[in-house]
């Protein structure tokens, strides 16, 4: 967070944060309207309404408990050295000022990634083949070789695989999550979360510390997982997988929409079959990104002629 917050600044946000029934755009409005957490607690929910210009039916807000909530997180917040940047502050990404329902907050670990640096987002199933685990792994240390960094959201699954690829390429992963930050979910990643922060990566949220994993949270996440990159890339994706969802907020947000073209065949694919319908275009190597964006380090590419073994082997589903 810029330094020239100062401290009830930083107390008015993290308390907006907690405000569940409110947009983005709407704590953006109440952030800049307001000037103390004092301010935010003793106005009703029909102050809020005339300030917003919208009416609220809601009884989760509760501002006689805000000022305890903010304590903790302030608390969970030095425990866990998780850091916090606003809409307002020169390190917030960029890019994600420019989509619809930007959030106005964001909590982190790690290094926030670069503004000058396009990323690509590699999203897909939980429950991948095992080709599908192999494409996101080559894909994702590709991108790392080349400095391209990918962006997931820590689940099992292809952004396991995606985050995995990245770091064995030597390159830089942000995971976005659905939940507060003094907790990692799902579990059975917190070693990889670990490896992301030691390497000079990122794990964020736009969630307050404590905020659990909730199933409405995780649509509301992949906006942000495609927000912050230049093209989201579907490995592998069923029917109804939340990854289609983040390549439907790429499309919304102007961003490139990718299939892997060596996963077209999948049995379990019918959802990038779709989107390959629908126009998205089709990528299996970094440097097909690189060409889509005319990027400088597609030179670097060329230079190394590295040997490419196959994907599959012959004969593989």
């Amino acid at each position: 967070m810029n330094t020239t917050t100062d401290s009830e600044k930083r107390k008015l946000y993290i308390a907006l944060s907690y405000c569940s029934f409110l947009k983005g755009s709407e704590r953006l409005l109440l952030a800049r309207t307001l000037d103390t957490l004092q301010a935010l607690t003793v106005s009703s929910i029909d102050t809020l309404s005339r300030i917003v210009q919208r009416s609220f039916r809601t009884r989760s807000y509760k501002p006689e408990l805000l000022e305890q909530a903010v304590e903790k997180a302030e608390s969970l917040m030095k425990y866990c050295r998780i850091n916090m940047t606003f809409y307002d502050d020169a390190d917030f990404p960029p890019l994600l000022r420019e989509i619809p329902d930007a959030p106005f907050l964001l909590y982190y670990r790690g290094v926030l990634p670069k503004a000058d640096t396009p990323a690509a987002a590699i999203v897909g199933t939980r429950r991948p083949t095992g080709n599908g685990i192999k494409a996101a792994l080559q894909l994702g240390t590709e991108c790392g070789h080349a400095g391209i960094p990918v962006i997931s959201g820590l689940a099992r699954g292809i952004d396991t695989f995606a985050h995995r690829g990245a770091l064995e390429g030597g390159g830089l992963t942000t995971a976005v999550l659905a939940c507060g930050l003094d907790r990692l979910y799902p579990q059975s990643n917190a070693r990889l979360a670990g490896r992301i922060l030691e390497t000079g990566g990122c794990i964020l949220s736009e969630y307050a510390p404590g905020e659990p994993p909730l199933a409405y949270r995780f649509p509301q996440r992949n906006r942000l997982i495609s927000g912050l990159a230049r093209a989201t890339v579907v490995i592998e994706a069923p029917a109804k997988s939340g990854a289609l969802i983040t390549a439907d907020f790429a499309l919304e947000q102007g961003r490139d929409v990718c299939i892997h073209g060596g996963m077209t065949d999948s049995v379990q694919n019918t959802g990038c079959k779709k989107l390959a319908e629908d126009g998205a275009i089709p990528v299996e190597h970094a440097g097909d990104l690189l060409r889509e964006w005319a990027h400088p380090a597609l030179q670097y590419l060329q230079r190394e002629q590295r040997i490419q073994l196959p994907l599959f082997e012959k004969g593989a589903p």
